[in-house]
């Protein structure tokens, strides 16, 4: 039997008993080409010419018969032939692994072939199998949504009001299409409930619910410390920030308590009775340790009335310090120089661009120039240290225009600037480092002062006189304005109660008196650590009616009974045993700088009770008023123009769960 061509690709899929003409294929036949038909297409292989056409073998459907046949006069199909070489094949029972054998090794072209439309088949294969019916069980549980009542519905809801609150987004982004897209993806069954859900329910729910966990946190809070500031939104809202901070189990915590709407005028008198009213509502002791503020003249105000004790904030001290070092003539024009650089800069796209080739040119770094605020010191020495990079960048520049060019450095201004640099580069960490809220930061205040006197605002030879000047101006108000009898013994002794400073930077002729004053002040807590203890009179003549209980039975005395000590109370008075607990306080190892103190009054609060008490005090006082102003900044990511009529309800609420909610 002779074929002028190859049959069809889609009978080559078929047994020889469903064999039928091309022009009408089966139903079936006509199914499984829809499945495979497309991939052999793409790679159908050439059927070799040949004089003797070799058939399929009958009972097996691999790929590999596409290459071999047998004879026609061969019934049994027991003699392989290569429809490509006509060589005989020796294949054993039904093994084709000869026959794949024989392609790898002499044609492997139609091998790799072969390989393709066999991975082609596996592939769709397995696609029909995933694409099998489903069950009417199955269909139903996955298209049917979950009820509003289910855990699982519940669990969903309250983290997307997490998410909403902690990563301050708009409410609005429920309502996104990308938004809804990615939750549909996640859950099918879960159905996403409107903006109107979430602001009026669910988060106020989880407002009430996390204000209710830190009030009862609070709860147990004796010592703690605040900071408070003043800040307008951007649609010139005043607001009034309070934070608290507190160490618990001898971990360094903190909170903010709330974002008020302040309308009133910001007199000494509305502040004093904002913050009564935060220490009321949170059922706080009514006298903190001490309050961390700025300068402002209606905060010191308001804290005197309040007859608080008032630290004054490290970071706003030392710019205002800066500040009276920066007045001299030759300084300020220098420094007026450097802002019309930036601006020039800043403004125009084509300078910029230029900026960046003379920086090639000059094999300078591709960095921008940096602008100035004027709330900030640390900016100002960097636009300084960024201009001295760029100088030579910038002098090519704007000196090829005639309008720019009396804006290039000249060499006095450059050394004014190096001035500056070398006097106010090493007091850059210290703003940040003191600005933490995670770990001990007022102990650190009395070492950097005397760091400051000794080392680095000491007057250093060789850097000239305009940078020793910037130097001793600023040293002369830091210790003038630390050296105020309240700010000066709260620093003492925070420092005192740091393991790793003690006594170190404490002046010699006021170490006695500090020592009287922790034993005083130790005392005083003890005897109120142990008076919720005691038992009051009514409770005692209550006690007078009760039924004295019936006497134990007498047990057998045992031969270490006899060795048993009395239960008499200690020899030493209270304040000997805290006069034994400073001595070996000060004879014990000095703890590493780097170290945590809080960890090691942890180890060690047993062996100095008195003295833990005092470090628990003390060291919760924050060195400067960074937190609140981070409260600020928080406010400002969500008080933004497109949320801009947000009530201050709402801002309060919004900025309270994105501190205080935890994971």
């Amino acid at each position: 039997m002779e074929l002028s061509a190859p049959p069809p690709s889609w009978i080559l899929l078929l047994t020889p008993s469903q064999m039928v003409p091309a022009s009408s294929p089966p139903p079936l036949a006509r199914k499984l080409c829809v499945c495979v038909k497309n991939s052999f297409n793409m790679a159908a292989p050439t059927q070799p010419a040949s004089p003797d056409f070799l058939p399929k073998k009958r009972t097996n459907g691999s790929i590999i018969w596409r290459y071999f046949g047998f004879k026609p006069s061969d019934d049994e199909q027991k003699e392989a032939f290569c429809r490509e070489c006509k060589k005989l094949v020796q294949t054993k029972g039904s093994s084709t692994t000869n026959l794949f054998n024989h392609l790898q090794h002499h044609h492997k072209l139609l091998y790799e072939e072969c390989a393709r439309l066999r991975f082609a088949v596996k592939t769709t294969t397995s696609t029909c199998k995933k694409s099998q019916q489903t069950t009417l069980q199955t269909s139903l549980s996955q298209s049917i949504p979950y009820e509003k009542t289910s855990a699982r519905w519940v669990s969903i809801t309250e983290s997307i009001a997490f998410h909403i609150a902690k990563d301050m987004t708009p409410i609005a982004v429920v309502e996104q299409q990308g938004f809804k897209r990615m939750l549909k993806t996640l859950d099918p069954r879960y159905k996403l409930p409107s903006r109107h859900f979430f602001s009026r329910q669910e988060l106020p729910r989880l407002y009430t619910r996390e204000r209710e966990r830190l009030a009862a946190d609070l709860a147990q809070v004796v010592h703690y410390a605040l900071t408070t500031d003043m800040w307008s939104s951007r649609t010139c809202e005043p607001y009034m920030c309070v934070t608290m901070h507190y160490i618990v189990e001898w971990e360094m915590k903190s909170a903010c308590l709330q974002t008020t709407y302040f309308p009133q005028d910001h007199t000494g008198e509305n502040i004093a009775e904002a913050l009564g009213d935060v220490t009321t509502t949170w059922m706080l002791n009514p006298n903190p340790v001490a309050i961390t503020t700025d300068n402002g003249s209606n905060i010191v105000s308001a804290v005197q009335s309040k007859q608080w004790l008032r630290m004054q904030c490290f970071g706003h001290r030392l710019h205002l310090a800066i500040g009276h070092g920066m007045q001299n003539s030759k300084i300020t024009r220098a420094i007026n120089i450097c802002k019309k650089n930036v601006a020039a800069f800043s403004y125009s796209w084509k300078r910029r661009r230029e900026l960046a080739e003379a920086q090639v040119q000059l094999n300078l770094p591709a960095h921008q120039l940096i602008t100035e605020s004027p709330t900030r010191w640390g900016s100002r020495l960097q636009m300084v240290e960024r201009v001295l990079e760029q100088e030579r960048a910038l002098a090519k520049v704007l000196s090829a225009d005639k309008k720019t060019r009396p804006l290039v450095l000249t060499w006095q201004d450059i050394e004014v600037l190096e001035a500056i640099q070398r006097a106010l580069k090493p007091l850059q960490e210290f703003t940040d480092a003191l600005s933490g809220e995670g770990y001990v930061t007022l102990s650190y205040v009395r070492p950097v002062l005397h760091l400051f006197n000794s080392k680095l605002l000491a007057p250093q030879e060789g850097d000239g006189e305009l940078a020793n000047t910037i130097r001793h101006t600023i040293l002369t108000y830091l210790n003038d304005k630390y050296s105020e009898p309240s700010t000066s013994d709260l620093l003492d002794m925070a420092s005192f109660v740091d393991p790793r400073f003690r006594g170190t930077y404490v002046c010699s002729e006021k170490l006695a008196a500090l020592k009287e004053r922790v034993i005083y002040e130790a005392q005083e807590l003890l005897a109120n650590d142990a008076a919720p203890n005691q038992v009051s009179p009514q409770s005692a003549a209550e006690q007078c009616f009760v039924t004295d209980p019936a006497p134990p039975v007498a047990k057998k005395k045992t031969l270490a009974s006899f060795f048993e000590q009395d239960a008499t109370p200690s020899a030493f008075s209270p304040r000997e045993s805290i006069q034994n607990e400073l001595s070996s306080y000060f004879q014990s190892v000095c703890l590493d700088s780097k170290a945590d103190p809080l960890q090691w009054w942890r180890e060690h609060e047993v062996a100095y009770p008195a003295l833990s008490s005092l470090a628990r005090k003390y060291l919760c006082v924050p060195a400067t008023s960074s937190p609140s102003e981070r409260i600020f900044s928080c406010s400002g990511n969500i008080v933004t123009c497109q949320r801009a009529s947000l009530k201050p309800d709402t801002v309060d609420r919004l900025v309270f769960l994105a501190k205080n909610l935890e994971m």
